[in-house]
């Protein structure tokens, strides 16, 4: 198990001072130190439940002092930090919404700088690495050291299981950008329904994440937002409970392992020199296509290569779709560099 793993739960909304409080005292009760609650909830369309506001804060102030849990509550504006600050919450959230806005993210950091409260910050809605990374960034420009990302998935026009996909490569390019920054998982807001939560919650532990983020609520059927993703405390703590929980690898592992990673080195050494190789060759095909004036792009030579490969990739065993994505970008670097050397040979 990871030395520090976080585990912050409770109500998509904070919905009534009864309501709030009984989901703190049975997360309490199950060792959970901190309780989220959604006190303004920006809606996809309005007329919608928004959240009970200022009043929220005073429930969650009374069921702070009734358990000892710190209190997480998300804000979109400088007013709200400032209402949260004054109630004496414990960490901000940053939700999606706002994320995608860098004027509003912008305004958030500027009405921090001096309070060192710890701020969690959510992926934009689309999958924009660079605009999550943006983010960050402002926060850290005001003075904030104490920053969490959250992974909740991304909004795809494809037809998908889950209510938002996971694109685990996003989080993944995030913690190679940022290797110190905490990445916590939402696989309540990922799964949409309270059935998938437990298996993205498992593989976000098997992804390395450092923490959960889970929507409980005492009654979800009657939950006024986002009934369907929220476990009760029960069904929480029997899911968290399941979970498998990784150790660190030690240096016996990585005796074992050094074999196997020296072999993967090789080969991957070995792709670059094919791939160089490669522009190579496509360099010259651009030459011979400047010179008898053909277009760059070839959309039938392009469809018979992928059609190719992914047959033969899967007389091998391996996944089509992962074999076609793999030449979708090595095809597009070769458009790209024969449009670059076109462009030079205009000049």
């Amino acid at each position: 198990m990871k030395k520090q793993f976080d585990i912050i739960a409770g109500p998509c909304s904070a919905e009534s001072p009864e309501q709030v409080m009984e989901c703190a005292v049975s997360l309490a009760a199950q060792g959970i130190g901190t309780l989220r609650a959604g006190v303004w909830k920006p809606r996809t369309r309005p007329n919608s439940f928004e959240g009970a506001g200022l009043p929220a804060l005073e429930w969650l102030k009374a069921a702070k002092q009734a358990t000892g849990m710190k209190l997480a509550v998300e804000v979109a504006s400088a007013a709200h930090v400032q209402a949260a600050l004054e109630a004496d919450i414990d960490i901000l959230w940053i939700g999606s919404r706002t994320t995608t806005s860098p004027f509003a993210v912008q305004e958030i950091a500027d009405s921090l700088k001096g309070t060192g409260v710890p701020v969690m910050i959510k992926n934009p809605i689309n999958p924009d690495v660079d605009l999550w990374t943006g983010a960050i960034e402002r926060l850290q420009q005001a003075g904030i050291e104490n920053i969490r990302a959250i992974h909740r998935g991304f909004s795809s026009t494809q037809e998908n299981l889950l209510r938002y996909a996971p694109q685990w490569e996003i989080p993944i390019e995030l913690r190679r950008r940022m290797p110190s920054l905490p990445i916590l998982c939402d696989p309540s807001h990922m799964a949409g329904r309270r059935e998938y939560v437990g298996a993205i919650a498992q593989m976000a532990l098997d992804m390395n994440a450092d923490g959960l983020f889970i929507e409980v609520h005492p009654n979800p059927e009657q939950a006024k937002s986002d009934s369907l993703q929220q476990f009760t405390p029960s069904q929480f703590q029997q899911v968290i409970s399941s979970l498998r929980r990784h150790r660190d690898i030690e240096e016996s592992d990585s005796r074992k392992l050094a074999p196997m990673r020296s072999e993967l080195d090789e080969l991957d050494s070995q792709l670059v020199e094919i791939l160089a190789r490669r522009m190579e060759i496509v360099k010259r095909i651009g030459a011979y296509k400047h010179l008898n004036n053909l277009a760059i792009l070839q959309p039938q030579r392009y469809q018979s290569v992928s059609d190719s490969v992914a047959s033969e990739a899967a007389t091998k065993g391996m996944d089509e779709k992962f074999i076609r994505s793999v030449f979708e970008t090595i095809h597009a670097e070769s458009v790209r560099c024969q449009i670059e050397n076109e462009n030079n040979n205009l000049k």
